[in-house]
Parts: C-alpha cells; sequence; structure tokens
C-alpha cells in the first residue's frame, strides 16, 4: 500500500487517478508528477517499486503545499478575510455565496435547509 503525504492511496485504482486522493493534487498535478517521476500514468498504484514511490514523495514534498499545510493556508485566507471585513469575509461570515450568485432562489448548499417564515396575515373583511 502506497502512503503518501499521510493518505493511504487506493491499490487498485491508475497512479494519476489514485493520486488525487491527496487534498491539493488534481488530475493534471498528478499528471505532471508521474511524469516528472518517470512513472507510467497507467500503473496501478499496487504496481508501484519503493524507489517510485520515493521520487513521487520527494517530488510533492518539494514542489507542492498539501493536505494539512494546504488546508490551514485555505483558512487563514478566509479568517483574513473575514477579519479585515471585506465583501468576500462578510459573505463567508453569513454562511452566503461570495462569487455573485443568485441568493432569492437556488444556493441552497451555503444557505442550509430552509428555515420557513411565516406570511403575513390577511385583514379580515368587513
Amino acid at each position: 500500500m502506497a502512503r503518501i503525504a499521510g493518505i493511504d492511496l487506493p491499490k487498485n485504482k491508475r497512479g494519476e487517478i489514485g493520486l488525487t486522493y491527496i487534498f491539493g493534487i488534481g488530475l493534471s498535478t498528478s499528471r505532471y508528477i508521474l511524469d516528472k517521476a518517470g512513472v507510467d500514468r497507467n500503473k496501478k498504484v499496487v504496481e508501484w517499486n519503493d524507489d517510485e514511490q520515493g521520487e513521487i514523495r520527494n517530488i510533492i514534498n518539494s514542489e507542492f503545499k498539501v493536505e494539512g499545510q494546504l488546508r490551514s493556508e485555505v483558512s487563514m485566507n478566509i479568517k483574513r478575510l473575514m477579519d479585515i471585513a471585506c465583501y468576500r469575509g462578510v459573505r463567508h461570515r453569513k454562511g452566503l455565496p461570495l462569487r455573485g450568485q443568485r441568493t432569492k432562489t437556488n444556493s441552497r448548499t451555503r444557505k442550509g435547509k430552509r428555515k420557513t417564515v411565516a406570511g403575513k396575515k390577511k385583514a379580515a373583511k368587513k
């Protein structure tokens, strides 16, 4: 089993897909890493030998921020936006979408489950 950046990579996936299980590494980055390490992209993770794993580990450690380091940087960036109270920071604080999406309809992912507000009562006719 390959363990890279504190993550156990799935054994039966191709190398380029297996590396995407690491936070901060997408498909294009995984292809770059495998090409630089000289490992075939279609080779399964279980077929990597120790030298190939070591080379991949070295490239990731030297060139990329991944996992805990990247997560903490992202959270610090969000905290900074909230502290300076800029528009994006205020939207983060309120839990609303921050990239110009509409909020009258949709945006349920950010807002959460609907909270129904009672409507006005009709005045009784005389």
